[in-house]
């Protein structure tokens, strides 16, 4: 008995290693989102090991750890998440995980004037604004240095590369949205996620919940809006890929009932990336697509 208990130790011990980074001398690094998984493969390159708590239409408002997240978390040389509260339900794991790791928020040296406050919290959708999405590529750049000194140069080389691609996709964005007529520029969601791109493209932003989908929304809310898209004649709404449909046809069906059309513009990627191999799949990819998506809608083509 104790021989096989010893053997299925070994065994246990040997399986648990298996979800760990597979190549020697490489960072393994949980991250919490797409977003954040996808930005430390960027500046880390072949150097880092990573893997992403949340895929693609998973809501990290709402987001519970599994005990499989539990283990990659217990067993990664560094956690980035992005802080803010956007992981509402993990924040008291990280701590306990603080004590013995490193634990990063990408968001934490932003400053705090350029962050968005709404009813006393600030918003963590900061990747919606490519200058503040610099400050956690730099934040990265920086603890992965710490953690492996040895390539600080090539962290550096690739933190800049990968800034200079975001400052060109900011143009890009920018070009698109100019070419959306002033009094058309409303965005609608079912959730507040695009305040920082409002402020960053000159839209307006209205959102049926709050920050955060663990917000409450009403018969009344829902009133309110179908109120203000019949009087300023909207067209387009837009659906949220990690975010039920149902409020938001609710909306259009409000609408529809007052007499006033109006249609789903298209499904926009908020709180989390599309899925892996797609367009959508990188942070990139997936800015360009809503950008579009969004351009296409307001400007009415295609409808």
């Amino acid at each position: 008995m104790k021989k096989w208990l010893v053997v299925w130790t070994v065994l246990l011990l040997l399986f648990g290693c298996e979800t760990k980074a597979p190549k020697k001398d490489v960072i393994y690094v949980v991250a919490t989102t797409g977003q954040i998984a996808d930005l430390v493969e960027h500046v880390g390159g072949e150097y880092v090991h990573v893997e992403a708590l949340m895929g693609p239409g998973v809501d990290p408002h709402l987001y519970k750890a599994t005990q499989g997240d539990i283990q990659k978390l217990s067993q990664a040389d560094i956690i980035f998440y992005n802080g803010l509260h956007l992981e509402g339900k993990l924040g008291e794991i990280f701590t306990k995980m603080s004590k013995t790791k490193k634990v990063v928020a990408v968001s934490e040296t932003i400053p705090k004037e350029k962050l968005i406050e709404i009813d006393g919290v600030y918003d963590p959708h900061i990747w919606f604004d490519l200058d503040l999405w610099r400050y956690a590529t730099q934040k990265v750049r920086d603890e992965l240095s710490a953690v492996d000194p040895k390539h600080k140069q090539i962290y550096q080389k690739r933190a800049e590369a990968y800034e200079s691609q975001l400052m060109q996709l900011k143009e890009e964005a920018k070009k698109e949205m100019n070419a959306i007529p002033k009094k058309q520029r409303v965005l609608i969601t079912a959730h507040d996620a695009f305040h920082y791109f409002g402020r960053a493209y000159d839209i307006e932003v209205v959102g049926l919940q709050g920050l955060s989908t663990d917000a409450e929304y009403g018969l009344k809310d829902i009133q309110e809006l179908v109120d203000m898209i019949v009087d300023r004649n909207i067209q387009a709404v837009f659906v949220e890929s990690s975010v039920s449909k149902k409020a938001i046809e609710a909306v259009v069906e409000g609408a529809k009932q007052r007499g006033h059309h109006v249609s789903i513009g298209g499904e926009l990627f908020s709180d989390a990336l599309g899925k892996k191999g797609t367009e959508e799949g990188t942070f990139i990819g997936m800015y360009r697509y809503n950008v579009k998506t969004i351009a296409q809608a307001l400007k009415g083509e295609g409808r």
